[in-house]
């Protein structure tokens, strides 16, 4: 099927995507690249280029930091994409893990790039400021993991998979839900995430207190594009209030991130494009992998459904997917 018949999602991830160096190859390629960079730097007080690129102060795994340095990077790979495609590929709807719901939103042109830097700049500190805990990947499933994670005063943070729930606590409590799943004779061993505290639980509740008043100022606007909640698992509303609302309850309960995909596919979402950050131990940009590629597969496989899936998070898969969009006789 040719690409410019089928229904597009926008995906952009969350926080453990961010490396140093993102960023650099773009910025070294191409003017809209770095004319977001800068854009940025102004809004925010200080270089998010040289934080990004080289983290000289070893910053970038910081919450307060990281979240303005992704969706920096998610929206210059956006722009460097329409660019290179001449703003062919239109979304039919957007989405984002966590933080990258903001990316989402900014791509719908729901947030203007300013609005959603700033929002996510406060989002940040207040989540390392006010959040504590630390968080889990478990290969089990919600109604599995959940009564052991709530036995230990833990709670379930993401349902990324039917069977990849992320669990925060406390690291003593975080402990005791590791070695009980581990003693039931789980297949997998659960993975300790490298975040600051346990992010999507009730231990993000004061640091929503104080986002209130932050998301309740900013503008949103509507738009045509729509835009999944992970709080729901569904669609936002069109109604700014409601969305506003639903970003404050995305703070301290788990993303749906599962529900999200379902969503998408069930409507009918046959090719999928994933820009920014980046996984894995290659130390630079082109050598890393899409974060949120491989949920997408297994959701894929899962559900029956068949959907294109493109990277567009460095110079090389950026390149590819426009090559993909521009050659008429992809598909």
């Amino acid at each position: 099927m040719p690409w410019n018949e089928r229904k597009v999602l926008f995906v952009f991830p969350g926080q453990g995507s961010q490396y140093q160096g993102m960023g650099s190859d773009i910025c070294r390629e191409y003017d809209v690249a770095r004319e977001i960079y800068t854009q940025a730097s102004g809004i925010l007080g200080y270089d998010i280029a040289e934080l990004s690129f080289n983290d000289p102060e070893e910053q970038l795994n910081q919450t307060r930091y990281t979240q303005a340095a992704l969706l920096t990077h998610s929206i210059a790979c956006l722009e460097v994409f329409k660019e290179l495609t001449d703003d062919r590929v239109k979304p039919a709807m957007a989405a984002g893990h966590s933080l990258g719901e903001y990316s989402a939103l900014v791509a719908a042109k729901v947030l203007s790039f300013e609005s959603a830097l700033k929002l996510v700049q406060k989002r940040g500190e207040l989540m390392g400021a006010h959040g504590e805990g630390e968080m889990s990947a478990f290969s089990l499933d919600l109604d599995t993991i959940r009564p052991i994670a709530e036995r230990y005063h833990c709670a379930v943070a993401g349902c990324n998979l039917p069977q990849q729930t992320v669990v925060g606590g406390r690291p003593e409590d975080l402990a005791l839900v590791e070695k009980a799943v581990e003693e039931s004779g789980a297949r997998r061993r659960p993975v300790r995430l490298k975040t600051e505290g346990a992010f999507h639980t009730y231990y993000m509740v004061k640091a929503a207190q104080h986002f209130r008043p932050v998301l309740d100022a900013a503008n949103f606007d509507p738009s045509a594009v729509r835009v999944l909640s992970n709080f729901t698992g569904g669609y936002h509303e069109s109604d700014p209030s409601d969305i506003k609302a639903r970003l404050f309850f995305q703070l301290f309960h788990p993303v749906m991130w599962y529900s999200n995909l379902q969503t998408a596919f069930g409507d009918g979402v046959d090719m999928v494009i994933e820009f920014g950050g980046g996984i894995g131990t290659a130390s630079e940009p082109d050598g890393k992998r899409p974060n949120l590629e491989s949920m997408i597969k297994k959701t894929l496989r899962t559900t029956g459904d068949e959907a294109l899936y493109l990277a567009a998070i460095n110079t090389q898969s950026l390149g590819q997917a426009a090559d993909f969009v521009t050659n008429p006789d992809s598909g």
